[in-house]
């Protein structure tokens, strides 16, 4: 279990392995307290650089990934680290894109795909994948 982020802070979402990940928009300052130890930042330009490990994948706002298999990589690393590190999940907003990578390290969690959607709604945020290519996207996601 990883007990590295605070479960009841705002954007900490807790996956069904137990594991903790936080989501958040990368226009809001950084949230007091511990900073992550890595993150993955969707965006349609390179984000600024951080004092932490990070992947950037090109992500233009409200749509989707422009590299998918890499984008599978890099949650499925995020998953893992996840285990014993504090890992993020940013982009502008903190609710589109990231609602949407969510959705998706949940179904790779085990949660099914038609599913996924709902418990990042209930558990992180209600405006989390904000399209509707983005939520097909996730019912899709392998």
């Amino acid at each position: 279990m990883n007990a590295t982020w605070d479960p009841t802070t705002a954007g900490v979402l807790r996956l069904p392995s137990e594991r903790l990940v936080r989501g958040r928009g990368l226009r809001n300052d950084l949230p007091p307290g511990p900073k992550p130890e890595f993150g993955l930042y969707l965006r349609g330009r390179r984000p600024p650089q951080v004092d932490w490990e990070s992947r950037w994948l090109r992500w233009p706002d409200f749509w989707l990934p422009t590299d998918r298999a890499g984008f599978a990589e890099a949650l499925r690393e995020l998953l893992e680290r996840a285990k014993t590190e504090r890992v993020e999940i940013a982009c502008g907003g903190g609710f589109g894109r990231t609602g949407t990578a969510l959705a998706c390290l949940v179904a790779l969690d085990g949660v099914p795909n038609h599913e996924a959607v709902a418990y990042v709604r209930e558990n992180y945020s209600k405006r989390a994948v904000e399209t509707p290519w983005q939520k097909r996207f996730v019912s899709r996601f392998s």
